[in-house]
């Protein structure tokens, strides 16, 4: 399989990790408790805060990376609950975003990382 067969399942997997990476690299410069870094990952690496983080960088997206929000927040998820299935989709769709630039534009990844890292609501 070749990076041009890929699925948006595919880059949402990757992407996950991708993120995690992210905000594991983050929160190891800002404290060696061991507790701590644990609970600041967690706040971070969780649906609700995904989609807080795509709600910020809707507006500086591309026409074809919101095309890829679009696709991919149409895709199938394993959440019962019709009250947080938004937040899920919504996520899958941040995955997306990350898994794509991670194999295709780690310029383009770069630069969300600093803008995210300067966002308040990631502090």
């Amino acid at each position: 399989m070749d990076k041009n067969s890929l699925t948006l399942k595919n880059y949402a997997h990757i992407g996950d990790a991708i993120w995690e990476v992210f905000v594991r690299e983050y929160v190891i410069f800002k404290t060696s408790n061991s507790k701590l870094m644990h609970k600041l990952t967690t706040e971070r690496v969780n649906a609700h805060f995904q989609k807080s983080m795509l709600d910020n960088l809707i507006p500086l997206l591309s026409e074809n990376e919101l095309e890829l929000v679009r696709r991919a927040r149409n895709l199938p998820i394993p959440v019962a609950r019709k009250s947080i299935q938004a937040d899920y989709r919504l996520a899958t769709a941040f995955e997306v975003l990350f898994g794509f630039w991670y194999i295709n534009d780690k310029n383009r990844l770069n630069e969300i990382y600093n803008i995210i890292s300067q966002l308040e609501y990631f502090k």
